[in-house]
């Protein structure tokens, strides 16, 4: 059984630093040779993300409106993607990279989700 650890303020920590990364990391790493989604698509993702992060009901979270879970469904659909869309956009060199290493690393969080206990009424 793999343990599951990534608790709920947990994964908010990682939220914020991660949109930036995924706004910045584009520009710097000079994605978008084999395909110019390679580029844009970070970006994006990674406003998304953060207007997400904001939204969210966490401690983290400004405005607390959409539900944790949800929150974690929309993760995992994007690490999909993104272990995906190299394959589907036949992104080749640090493009592929890039996308299969995020991709997977949001898989693993998610994955890695402790689930919050709830209480039980006698």
């Amino acid at each position: 059984m793999i343990p599951r650890f990534v608790t709920k303020n947990i994964h908010a920590y990682l939220d914020y630093p991660v949109a930036i990364s995924l706004i910045a990391l584009p520009f710097v790493l000079g994605l978008g040779n084999s395909h110019p989604v390679a580029l844009w698509l970070s970006v994006v993702t990674g406003i998304a993300a953060f207007f997400l992060t904001v939204l969210t009901d966490h401690h983290l979270g400004v405005f607390r409106v959409l539900p944790y879970k949800f929150h974690l469904s929309v993760d995992f659909a994007v690490g999909a993607l993104f272990a995906l869309i190299p394959f589907i956009l036949s992104f080749s060199g640090i493009d592929a990279i890039y996308y299969w290493a995020n991709g997977l690393a949001v898989l693993i969080v998610v994955g890695l989700h402790k689930p919050e206990e709830t209480m039980q009424l006698a």
